[in-house]
């Protein structure tokens, strides 16, 4: 088995576990789909998120598309995205993204986007088209769409998720007490509000954190609590891995073990799906969490 080391080893306190490996992406099926991504000019958080699981997804003929450039108004301290001021969005990108969708043969799309916070709608009208879109050329997919926090952009809000799309996501990313570490310019509070009223509008709802940032247990199960409480349905819970020096490090590697004791918590909590384990990303095996 080819194998590729994934992590960033910053200190000697904080040495890889032999869980934490995965294929290099390699295959027919993986080039296909890389060049179908090129030769639409796509970008996918499979490689601006330097995802692990990207062979796998890309081998098994999916990807997680994302819309409105590849550059984010916002520097959190744990993604790789690029971060800056991003060039004028390009308004024919969902027939390119339908397109590509339709030609590669998706069952199940997942569509993400950098934060647009320069946009007066957040990109809420690129996000309508493409849904439409996708809908339009592959009636029989279904489709999740993981959207970024509008900043109480409501109007926005339920425009982007007005389209049919079957699944909505938002990241919380982490618990509360390290959201300004995490996440400068997000606010826990606005994130499940946003979650709260995606429900509110019929969807079902997602979200997804990162274990292994310097959150303890109680700090956890307070988060899971608080997704309940504002209709989260989904959650999928991974080890939060280091992309370069320049970002956070990991403050520690979660056991297996309590991945999987997660999982079960989450159930009895409440939950209709709980994806848990080192490996998991929000899109991970996203087409579990439809029903």
């Amino acid at each position: 088995m080819i194998e590729l080391d994934i992590i960033q080893e910053s200190s000697s306190r904080s040495r890889r576990p032999e869980w934490l490996r995965v294929k290099l992406p390699i295959g027919e099926d993986y080039r296909r789909v890389r060049e179908l991504v090129d030769q639409y000019k796509l970008h996918t958080i499979c490689q601006s998120g330097n995802c692990p699981n990207m062979g796998e997804c890309w081998g098994a003929g999916t990807a997680t598309f994302m819309i409105l450039g590849n550059v984010c108004t916002r520097s959190c301290s744990f993604c790789a995205v690029k971060t800056g001021r991003p060039p004028e969005y390009d308004l024919d990108e969902p027939r390119r993204v339908a397109e590509a969708i339709q030609l590669m043969q998706v069952k199940h799309a997942v569509i993400t986007s950098v934060n647009r916070d320069e946009l007066p709608d957040r990109g809420a009208e690129i996000w309508f088209q493409t849904i439409h879109a996708v809908k339009q050329l592959s009636p029989d997919t279904t489709i999740e769409s993981l959207i970024p926090d509008v900043k109480s952009n409501w109007n926005a809000l339920e425009r982007m998720i007005s389209a049919g799309q079957e699944v909505v996501s938002h990241n919380m990313e982490t618990v509360e007490r390290l959201y300004r570490l995490v996440r400068p310019q997000a606010k826990y509070s606005r994130s499940l509000e946003q979650i709260k009223r995606t429900k509110s509008y019929g969807k079902r709802t997602k979200t997804g954190i990162m274990l292994g940032l310097g959150e303890d247990k109680p700090e956890v199960l307070k988060a899971m609590d608080d997704l309940l409480d504002n209709g989260c349905d989904v959650l999928t819970l991974g080890q939060y891995l280091q992309p370069t020096k320049m970002h956070l490090e990991v403050a520690r590697y979660v056991h297996p073990d309590e991945f999987a004791e997660y999982k079960e918590i989450g159930l009895l909590k409440g939950f209709a799906f709980v994806e848990s384990g080192p490996m998991v990303r929000s899109s991970y095996h996203a087409e579990r969490h439809l029903a």
